[in-house]
């Protein structure tokens, strides 16, 4: 009957592991907001950025939004302050590939 009985000790109530296994979690927890925070941020940089390339230069084509997702944060940002300089689209991204 004892081999029959389910476990129902939880591994959070453990003395020794249960502050590990806590700890873990929360730290996983700061690291997933903070990588969200990031993203969030890098995404709104292209946002802006993609909108400011349309208020210059018109609509964005098909291969300058593949451009702008394929840019880091840092050359995201690059642009964004070459973007007041640049003559064309093509100047600002370098050439379309289309």
């Amino acid at each position: 009957e004892v081999k029959k009985m389910p476990i129902l000790d939880d591994i959070m109530d453990h003395e020794v592991l249960g502050p590990i296994k806590r700890l873990g979690l929360e730290m996983g927890r700061q690291e997933g907001r903070q990588e969200g925070r990031q993203e969030g941020f890098f995404q709104g940089e292209r946002t802006i950025l993609t909108r400011l390339i349309e208020k210059r230069f018109g609509p964005v084509p098909v291969w300058a939004h593949a451009r702008l997702s394929a840019m880091t944060l840092a050359e995201t940002e690059d642009a964004a302050l070459r973007l007041l300089d640049a003559a064309s689209l093509t100047d600002l991204l370098g050439e379309s590939r289309l």
